[in-house]
């Protein structure tokens, strides 16, 4: 029987970021000798004391439903932390935990968009929000950044590229896929532009807010343009820094408005987030936080060697970042001297040599590749040398 799908689900693709992730474990089982740099996740794993807090909560019984936007105690969490963190105050009815930052923002694009409406998105972005856009019915405004402008936005670009149907801005600092950063003046310098157009909306997504290097601060665009509060979504999850994708742990702060109606839409879809998992993000974001250190830390020093490692490499350019674990070299001068037209065919070479990574063009970065730096930094020394000799041979 031939099914027919509906026309929503034809719009988007599978995420290729798991495809990589997935075509890697498989060709290791089937025993292959494959080093995977596709996988968005952290490679430590959950700190005790967060586990404990979820073993705790298990024996305590508590696995039945709850609130649908989440447990009291961890809204309370997510306030406190909102405020000791980013100088941001909410009340509970103005908080949402989901399951995971994925779920927070899909919830956000229901609530929010009507056909046709459009979503500016900076590329290199996260592979999802276009395609999030289009399950929502609305239309993705892509705003294309290089190497050159160190992959950020200018003010210049988002003001060309409002127009009376732009409902909201999505922005993400620092950057999956490129590790970069809006300095707190750039913010503010995007702000002044959606000032002048009060019918944006913008929504920050600061998943990666404590994988910073060095002495950088953080800052999103409501910390640098605090007049923009009334039409701000601030989007977190305990993912990444807390190394707990697993977990689906994501949360937002915004307008009443807003997250009552994205509470309704997690109502008919998920109900609430796990119990133990919530459990367990109160205990990341209320305890000892020196395990984030320790983890972005190991992050830096891998990121210092890698840049440096690919920018040896002849036809690699490789911009240094400012946090989160990825990276996104240029490869358009090895793609030349390969004769390769596509940032794909290069990774399917890469793939040969035992190296598995995501083209640049899924993240709207064509000749690009993005490489995680989340695995050892033996796997990552034998990796620049495949890549090396992918180049080279």
């Amino acid at each position: 029987m031939d099914i027919k799908l509906s026309t929503r689900v034809q719009r988007i693709k599978p995420s290729p970021t798991l495809a990589v992730t997935a075509l890697a474990a498989q060709l290791k089982a089937q025993g292959r000798d494959i080093i995977g740099l596709g996988a968005g996740e952290p490679d430590f794993d959950t700190p005790e004391h967060i586990k404990e807090a979820a073993i705790t909560a298990l024996h305590a019984g508590k696995t039945k439903y709850t609130a649908v936007d989440g447990i009291p105690s961890l809204k309370l969490a997510i306030i406190d932390k909102f405020s000791r963190d980013n100088g941001l105050t909410y009340e509970a009815d103005q908080i949402l935990v989901s399951c995971g930052g994925k779920h927070s923002i899909f919830n956000l694009f229901e609530a929010l968009l009507d056909e046709g409406d459009e979503v500016i998105i900076p590329a290199p972005y996260w592979v999802s929000y276009p395609d999030m856009t289009l399950l929502a019915d609305g239309k993705p405004v892509i705003v294309t950044t290089d190497q050159a402008q160190g992959f950020k936005m200018s003010p210049e670009q988002l003001d060309a590229a409002i127009t009376d149907r732009t409902r909201l801005l999505m922005l993400n600092s620092p950057s999956n896929p490129t590790g970069v950063a809006y300095s707190r003046d750039e913010l503010r310098a995007l702000g002044e532009v959606l000032l002048r157009h009060p019918h944006v909306l913008v929504a920050t997504d600061d998943m990666y807010e404590h994988i910073l290097f060095g002495d950088r601060s953080f800052s999103n665009i409501l910390m640098a343009c605090p007049e923009l509060y009334d039409r701000t979504i601030v989007l977190n999850g305990v993912s990444k820094a807390y190394s707990m994708t697993g977990w689906r742990i994501g949360y937002a702060g915004g307008p009443k408005k807003l997250i009552g109606a994205m509470k309704k839409i997690q109502s008919q879809s998920t109900s609430n987030p796990t119990s133990i998992a919530q459990a367990a993000a109160e205990a990341a974001l209320m305890g000892d936080q020196s395990c984030v250190a320790t983890m972005c830390s190991a992050f830096q020093q891998r990121h210092d060697y890698l840049v440096e490692a690919l920018n040896a490499i002849p036809g690699v350019d490789c911009l240094p970042g400012d946090g989160t674990f990825y990276s996104l070299p240029s490869v358009k001068g090895a793609m030349e001297s390969l004769g390769l037209e596509t940032d794909t065919a290069f990774s399917e070479r890469l793939l040969e040599h035992g190296v598995a990574l995501v083209p640049g063009s899924a993240f709207g970065a064509d000749g690009h590749v993005r490489i995680s730096f989340a695995t050892s930094m033996d796997n990552l020394k034998q990796a620049v040398a495949r890549i090396r000799q992918a180049v080279e041979s």
